[in-house]
């Protein structure tokens, strides 16, 4: 039986669904020292749009690939008050970030007098398109569930760390990594889950036009596409479909297919916000002139694509065998090898 049977003439919030998976109270069981990991991950098939806002639930499912050793880490701890640190300094109570992993963390621990540390480093550059957030609540999703000793099943855990972030749900996993949009009520069918497919020759190259904060956050951006673009009523169809490509490209390993649709797919979504009002547009002339130098390269007989979340930065993709090549034409590119 879902939650939603059971709950009647009231919306479902994130506190009723995440409570009936929880004990009466919750009490700390972890040693402080206890760090836990996430990867950030790239979208190849995006997530852009909401059918439920307050549980995150997605109007298309999407797939994504991690970046190996870029991401978060995170330890929860026991504390005389709640303090957040966010590599290696203190944020002010009234910090944005300090409340939403508070808030987060009060999810679980409700009516509990004990108070909290939390010490999350990220080696990606925060709220820069970078998918910083998927990485940080992924990992505090899994701090949380060490913290408490709650154990709970990893569909479980993705579809709570949704909640936080819902890029959140991928980023508990490597390698390539589908989230489910789900049809029920409460999202507990909204989870990801990761693919049994390893590519060692897929190479992922970051383009950092910019690391600093987006002027337009991801969700409020996400909210103004949906309420004002007509061009986005198209948009769950093309996910569809480009899901659908994305699975044939990874079974064969067929990498011009899996360039070629994540390519199309980027800036599919790209264009419903350019199609907003007021128009959202998260290129940079940098980002502009990577794009070209992309399709010049393609043009002389070099293999690479791109894609873009809701940001400036490019993320590059391409195979080993080009990797020299594309190193040469952009220099200091960072590589990442997924399945390295």
């Amino acid at each position: 039986m879902s939650i939603s049977d059971s709950v009647t003439q009231q919306a479902l919030t994130k506190e009723c669904v995440i409570a009936h998976y929880l004990p009466a109270s919750v009490t700390p069981v972890a040693d402080s020292t206890d760090t836990v990991f996430a990867p950030s991950n790239i979208a190849l098939c995006k997530y852009w749009g909401k059918r439920d806002a307050e549980l995150n639930l997605p109007v298309n499912s999407s797939l994504s690939i991690s970046l190996a050793h870029l991401g978060t880490k995170t330890r929860i701890s026991v504390s005389d008050q709640d303090q957040v640190w966010l590599n290696g300094a203190r944020l002010a109570t009234g910090d944005k970030f300090a409340r939403k992993v508070i808030a987060f963390i009060d999810l679980f621990r409700r009516d509990a007098d004990h108070r909290v540390k939390v010490e999350t480093e990220n080696n990606i550059p925060t709220a820069a398109g970078l998918a910083s957030s998927a990485s940080g609540f992924a990992a505090l999703m899994l701090a949380v569930d060490r913290f408490y000793g709650l154990n709970l099943e990893p569909q479980v855990l993705s579809a709570f760390a949704r909640m936080g972030s819902g890029s959140a749900s991928r980023s508990l996993y490597e390698g390539f990594v589908e989230w489910q949009m789900g049809i029920r009520e409460d999202g507990m069918d909204s989870f990801a889950l990761p693919l049994d497919s390893r590519w060692t020759e897929l190479r992922i190259g970051l383009v950092k036009v910019s690391t600093g904060e987006k002027a337009v956050d991801s969700r409020s951006g996400m909210n103004r596409t949906v309420e004002t673009a007509h061009l986005y009523q198209s948009w769950p169809l093309q996910a569809a479909a480009d899901l659908e490509r994305l699975h044939q490209a990874i079974a064969e390993q067929d990498f011009t297919r899996l360039g070629e649709t994540s390519e199309q797919n980027a800036l599919s979504m790209h264009a419903t916000m350019i199609a907003s009002w007021p128009p959202l547009l998260y290129w940079q002339p940098d980002s502009v002139a990577a794009m070209q130098a992309i399709w010049q390269a393609r043009a002389e007989g070099v293999e690479v694509y791109f894609t873009m979340d809701a940001g400036p930065n490019l993320k590059l993709l391409f195979t080993a065998d080009a990797e020299a090549e594309v190193k040469r034409r952009f220099p200091g590119l960072e590589v990442i090898s997924p399945f390295g």
